[in-house]
């Protein structure tokens, strides 16, 4: 099993948005950045967990628990010209750009950037270094357990 941190801009998604989904689940759409790409067609696998952050908010941090629920497949909004994640490079018969489904486990209270930063448990994660920008990141067994334990 595999785990990642996943960043959704609350105003574009939020966890409230994943609670009220039909199913509470949700393709996760949008994905412009080759590396996150590649996390999601290439390394993620169903039942993967999930830590589902706000980002680029009055307060960014972690506000729920999420899992991976399907395998990955080709985002349709790269086809849709009306989308702003129209690609037009983008071909039905050669996809740039995939997704896949993600699944509430829980809504949690929220761990604001600033209190993960004031671990010392987490000071390698990933997501914390320095000029990191990518939406989706992996998260180590010791920092997920780590994480889960304090949102309990």
């Amino acid at each position: 099993m595999n785990y990642w941190l996943m960043k959704s801009e609350p105003d574009e998604f939020s966890i409230d948005d994943l609670v009220a989904a039909p199913k509470q689940s949700t393709p996760w759409f949008g994905v412009r950045n080759y590396m996150a790409r590649n996390y999601m067609r290439d390394s993620m696998t169903v039942g993967d967990g999930v830590l589902f952050y706000h980002s680029s908010c009055e307060v960014p941090g972690i506000y729920g628990l999420a899992e991976v629920a399907s395998t990955s497949y080709p985002d349709d909004t790269q086809f849709q010209k009306k989308s702003p994640y129209y690609d037009p490079k983008a071909k039905k018969e050669e996809p740039r750009w995939m997704l896949v489904d993600v699944k509430l486990a829980r809504k949690t209270r929220p761990m604001p950037l600033e209190e993960m930063r004031g671990y010392p448990q987490l000071a390698e994660m990933v997501t914390l270094r320095k000029g990191n920008r990518l939406s989706i990141t992996p998260v180590t067994a010791a920092e997920w357990k780590f994480i889960t334990a304090k949102l309990k």
